[in-house]
């Protein structure tokens, strides 16, 4: 799959991954704003308990003063003792609830001030009761009302705060459900619409499939079409071409018998019309048999099996021999590796990569044929699996070379860059030579200049897929680069 068709559904995927992203932000801010405002509650609750408590503490502590005037006046009005038991006990207590006080405003200064005063007073009052002097019950009675006052002031203060706290808690409880309530609908919308892109995209991504399908279906229907016609036409270049032979063997044989029985009353010109007869009978032979062996290459199906690349080529070599010495050619040959292939199709690809260094030689040169090995990884052309193993064989000649502009057309069926009358030759080698690359699901090119020799570099894989998909028959589908 191409970028441009990938980059919608990446983005898809993205705004996908966002929105829940968002949605589980959400859900977290709303536990950890749960939690908070759960713990300020309770700390607004804790503070007005803490000032009803104050309240009550305020009102016992008025609660015992007067219950000390009350005992210190029935003494006096009775002379009963009984009184004086109610003013020893609220004299008793006075100091602790007084303590108390101080302990439970403690986080409040003006209050501590007014509790210190408030214990002057309750002080100076008591030191009056204590007289129990009947003529002082006015001045006595003055005190209390202080006291009375003095207190009423600073329960005053603390309903105030009271006030001021259940405002707070309720406000906070208010805003707390107020932003939970908002992160709950924002994350509610984020889910709905993560949700929604969601289907759209299991919607696109169906669509895409069934479309993929169908074209899988037409595609599998025009390979059915394409490999019917194709063995149409390997049937019909293979009968054709075994028809093509019987005549042409005739034409052979008549003209040898022609030549043989009548030279002596040939002509000069004669004579040359019949060479011209046979050289193209020649011709035509070796073309019928490179297009026999180029059909084959398709027809027949043999078995991958482990091959000696030094074998194939030192019996290539072997066969090449007398031409070889005749043409003094400096043969060199480097280690070749043991690999997974088709003999008899390896054995017509250095046949034919070979007989193409002997062919095209230079005059002021040399001869020179170097076959060198190495092994690399698919990474190294882009034509490749990556992470698969290969081998590079390169086949170096110092002849008369090419413009590389032309390596696209050396590969195909009958192109020819030289004319027949320069050098032999059918068109067809370097085709068959690119057919068993391809089925070998390997990779063939060439780098050359012109009279600057040619070197031919096969890549072929060390061992073969074990399924024969994507593995194709037809020339025309794979491209080849100058590398």
């Amino acid at each position: 799959m191409r970028m441009a068709d990938r980059l919608p559904s990446m983005l898809m995927s993205q705004r996908i991954a966002f929105g829940f992203l968002v949605a589980v932000v959400l859900i977290a801010s709303g536990f950890v704003i749960s939690l908070y405002s759960y713990h300020q509650h309770g700390q607004d609750i804790e503070r007005v308990r803490h000032t009803y408590e104050v309240i009550n503490s305020l009102d016992r502590t008025l609660s015992l003063t007067t219950d000390s005037q009350a005992g210190v006046r029935g003494f006096v009005v009775t002379g009963d003792s009984a009184f004086l038991t109610i003013h020893q006990a609220a004299i008793l207590s006075l100091p602790g609830q007084l303590n108390r006080l101080r302990s439970l405003m403690s986080d409040n200064k003006v209050q501590i001030q007014r509790v210190a005063k408030l214990g002057e007073l309750i002080g100076s009052k008591l030191t009056v009761a204590q007289l129990r002097i009947p003529s002082l019950i006015r001045e006595d009675n003055r005190r209390m009302d202080a006291i009375r006052q003095h207190i009423a002031i600073m329960t005053d203060t603390e309903r105030s705060l009271m006030e001021v706290r259940n405002r707070q808690a309720s406000r906070s409880f208010r805003n707390t459900l107020i932003l939970i309530l908002g992160l709950s609908l924002l994350t509610f919308v984020a889910l709905v619409i993560s949700y929604r892109q969601l289907r759209q995209e299991l919607v696109r991504r169906q669509e895409t499939e069934d479309q993929l399908r169908g074209y899988e279906l037409r595609l599998r229907e025009q390979i059915r079409q394409l490999e019917a016609s194709n063995e149409e036409l390997e049937r019909f270049a293979f009968v054709a071409s075994h028809d093509l032979q019987e005549p042409l063997r005739k034409i052979q044989s008549f003209a040898t018998l022609v030549t043989n029985r009548y030279d002596a009353m040939f002509s000069v010109e004669s004579q040359s019309f019949m060479d011209k007869i046979v050289h193209s009978a020649e011709r035509m032979s070796t073309l019928i048999k490179d297009l026999l062996n180029f059909s084959r290459m398709s027809s027949n199906r043999e078995d991958f099996k482990l091959v000696s690349l030094s074998s194939i080529v030192q019996r290539i070599l072997d066969d090449q021999e007398l031409r070889i010495k005749g043409l003094n050619v400096r043969v060199e040959v480097g280690p070749l590796p043991t690999i997974e292939g088709v003999p008899s199709q390896l054995e017509h690809l250095f046949a034919n990569l070979i007989s193409n260094a002997l062919k095209f030689l230079r005059p002021d040169a040399l001869p020179l044929l170097r076959i060198q090995a190495k092994p690399i990884d698919g990474r190294a052309y882009a034509e490749l699996i990556a992470d698969r193993r290969y081998v590079e064989i390169t086949v170096e000649d110092n002849g008369i070379g090419f413009d590389e502009k032309y390596l696209d057309h050396i590969f195909e069926v009958f192109q020819r860059l030289h004319g027949k009358s320069e050098f032999e030759g059918t068109g067809i080698g370097l085709a068959i030579c690119k057919r068993v690359v391809v089925y070998h699901q390997g990779f063939i090119t060439a780098h050359s200049q012109p009279n600057h020799g040619t070197t031919f570099v096969v890549v072929l894989p060390e061992s073969q897929l074990t399924t024969d998909y994507g593995r194709s028959n037809s020339t025309e589908t794979y491209s080849y680069s100058a590398g």
